[in-house]
């Protein structure tokens, strides 16, 4: 736990404080209800650093949600503190979320991560894919569709569910 600490609970604090609009008690309890759950489910810190980050991430983020889902009643909020339309939107799930997917791409083998980002990422039609690969079409379609499955279960084993 000392060492999840070390190399985690400054950045966990910061996304916190992040998710919290900088409100420090809220941010304190969530992080220590994420290293809570850490300790409770000790298998995911056998996993790399930045799988961990990501499910310290994931389960702070859940829990900031459910917070604010259990609070049904939600106070109005006067004209004047409108936030301002156009302004910097927050990409912190998009960021998690390519972490967690690059963490899960680096556990398939050579042959599915490369159909998945020939076909995914790079947008390739599979004829195109398939002569990058220097295989046949029905190879990339049969390496794609299980190459999906072994992601799911990748993102699975890291305790991402849908």
């Amino acid at each position: 736990m000392q060492r999840l600490h070390d190399e985690h609970a400054a950045e966990l604090w910061r996304f916190c404080l992040r998710l919290t609009n900088h409100d420090r008690a809220r941010a304190e309890d969530v992080v220590q209800e994420t290293l809570l759950r850490a300790w409770r489910h000790r298998a995911i810190l056998e996993s790399s650093p930045p799988a961990v980050r990501s499910w310290l991430h994931t389960v702070a983020r859940n829990l900031v949600i459910d917070e604010w889902r259990s609070r049904r009643a939600h106070p109005e909020v006067p004209v004047a503190e409108v936030p301002e339309e156009g302004g910097e939107p927050d990409r912190s799930d998009e960021l998690l979320l390519s972490w967690v997917v690059a963490e899960a791409l680096t556990r398939l083998s050579a042959e599915h991560r490369g159909v998945l980002l020939e076909c995914y990422y790079r947008g390739r039609p599979v004829a195109e894919a398939a002569r990058r690969l220097g295989v046949p079409e029905g190879t990339v379609k049969s390496r794609t569709h299980y190459a999906l499955r072994a992601l799911r279960l990748a993102l699975e084993e890291m305790g991402v569910t849908a």
